[in-house]
């Protein structure tokens, strides 16, 4: 028998079913834009294959009724844990008027919903870095007990707007947690063109904190790296950078064809380590996942991403004057 890894993680049975079922239901959702794509239904994907365990294991392991998430645009699995649904991801493809995220303003990955304090993203990547800064200063001037989590790509770790946000955080110990999802690629560049130092985690002795790099593949690792660093940051002993290494299986977006820079091969080989299967696999070993529920998962999340898509289609679209609302000052 398998280690119960997740019981000694304080996660219960329940909660490790359900991590996986968000996971898949990531992925499902993420297949279900390709195709739109294809079929010319809607017009830009930028997918979330290959990091979902290090998403979901994140966003369980903070506390998704108080604390603020600063997501990049690959993070479908983090904005679903935190209260999204398939619904609200596929009006946001259609770029409908209930779209939550921006009113089908923005292009699908800009994530923002106040109720479920999901920060609005921006455009230019890492700007929701020194954003999550901000929030978690404010909220320790204010003597709050939340804190803040951003992600981002390692291409992003390069950006100015990283290594100040990082800065500050560290002099001041705020309570935020930064998560650098390395997925191999910043765009078409690898890895080892973007990066002197070994690791993105190596950066963080730099401004006063710690770093620590895991599985990106592995949620409960994830889940441990996250919870350890929120603990800390509440307990008023500062920021942490989490560095988690997985694998980008698609093209960077629905533009991309990235067969001009990575060899097939090299894919093929990535996707043995697909956490959607390995996760599966740990479940299976410790008795929770039967043929049954699996069966019946399957069924649930394929029910709910056809209504998902079918509703978004048919909602309507903004009227074009919408296009100038908070724009334009208004009479």
């Amino acid at each position: 028998m398998t280690e119960n890894r997740h019981h000694s993680l304080g996660i219960s049975d329940d909660t490790a079913l359900e991590m996986y079922k968000t996971m898949l239901m990531a992925r499902k959702i993420d297949e279900r834009m390709w195709l739109l794509n294809r079929a010319g239904k809607i017009p830009f994907v930028i997918s979330c294959q290959g990091q979902e365990a290090a998403q979901v294991g994140a966003a369980f392991a903070l506390d998704r009724n108080k604390d603020y998430i600063l997501p990049y645009y690959r993070d479908l699995g983090v904005v679903l844990t935190f209260g999204m649904t398939a619904q609200d991801i596929m009006l946001s493809g259609f770029a409908k008027a209930e779209d939550p995220n921006s009113g089908g303003r923005q292009m699908p990955g800009h994530f923002g919903q106040k109720k479920n304090r999901i920060v609005t993203g921006s455009s230019p990547v890492t700007t929701q870095v020194p954003h999550a800064v901000g929030i978690a200063l404010g909220g320790k001037m204010e003597g709050k007990d939340f804190v803040t989590f951003t992600t981002f790509g390692e291409g992003s770790s390069n950006q100015g707007d990283f290594h100040e946000g990082a800065n500050f955080a560290g002099v001041h110990k705020l309570p935020v947690i930064f998560m650098c999802e390395n997925n191999k690629y910043a765009i078409s560049v690898p890895i080892e063109k973007q990066l002197a130092c070994e690791k993105v985690s190596d950066r963080a002795i730099g401004y006063g904190m710690p770093g620590v790099t895991v599985d990106g593949n592995d949620p409960l690792a994830v889940y441990k790296a996250v919870k350890e660093a929120a603990d800390r940051a509440r307990k008023g002993e500062g920021p942490s950078l989490i560095e988690t290494v997985s694998y980008r299986l698609t093209p960077h977006s629905s533009d991309d064809d990235d067969r001009a820079y990575r060899p097939r091969e090299e894919v093929e080989e990535a996707k043995k380590l697909d956490a959607i299967y390995t996760f599966a696999d740990y479940l299976r070993e410790v008795g929770l996942l039967t043929d049954q529920v699996q069966t019946d998962i399957e069924v649930e999340l394929a029910q709910i991403v056809d209504a998902a898509t079918e509703y978004a289609e048919q909602a309507p679209y903004a009227d074009p004057e919408y296009a100038l609302k908070h724009v334009y000052t208004e009479e």
